[in-house]
């Protein structure tokens, strides 16, 4: 279902819906896939959110880090 070049944008988003989104675009993936965030803020609090639960189920690498968009390619671990 998702390739290298899905892209979620939650830019437009209201705050309150975006790790709904995030969470549910992940939950989707099949193991060894992998989607890209795109935001307006480094999501680091949401690195933390994931790594509390799916800790060692996923990969978390920025693509872009600012100032204005930040990219992060999350995947879920094949195995």
């Amino acid at each position: 279902m998702t390739t290298a070049s899905t892209e979620l944008d939650v830019r437009e988003e209201i705050p309150a819906r975006r790790h709904e989104l995030i969470f549910a675009t992940y939950g989707a993936l099949a193991p060894g896939e992998h989607f890209v965030l795109v935001n307006d803020h480094d999501p680091k609090p949401l690195y933390y959110q994931f790594a509390a639960e799916h800790a060692d189920q996923f990969t978390w690498q920025y693509l872009e880090q600012g100032p204005e968009v930040w990219k992060v390619r999350i995947g879920r671990i094949a195995g």
